[in-house]
């Protein structure tokens, strides 16, 4: 862990993986801001709204969703966008891994979650 610098959020340090994924999932609005600078990310409402889903699919499944799946369930909730472009576009290192760690979750299952 010799360059994973913990969050520190509201001057309490986070406990992460060696990819700087929480080990514990935080669902404190307070803690996307200063995971997503760390992530190179200026947030705006898509990034929320994407964050908002995947802490919802995490309550209710006990897990993220793999990207397929993320594709197909936010196209459900919200067909004005072309979720494939607009994903890659919000986090660009591997969408549904890197929209995890913003939304302040553990890392996802396996190749990408399920």
């Amino acid at each position: 862990m010799a360059n994973a610098a913990p969050y520190i959020v509201n001057g309490e340090e986070l406990e992460t993986d060696d990819e700087r994924f929480l080990l514990e999932a935080n669902f404190s609005d307070d803690i996307v801001p200063v995971i997503a600078e760390a992530e190179g990310i200026k947030l705006n409402d898509l990034h929320w709204q994407v964050v908002r889903f995947m802490r919802e699919r995490y309550q209710e499944d006990g897990h993220t969703p793999n990207f397929r799946n993320m594709l197909a369930m936010l196209d459900e909730e919200d067909d004005s966008q072309d979720w494939k472009k607009v994903l890659y576009e919000l986090f660009p290192n591997q969408p549904n891994r890197q929209a995890s760690k913003v939304a302040g979750l553990p890392k996802p299952y396996g190749k990408g979650g399920y």
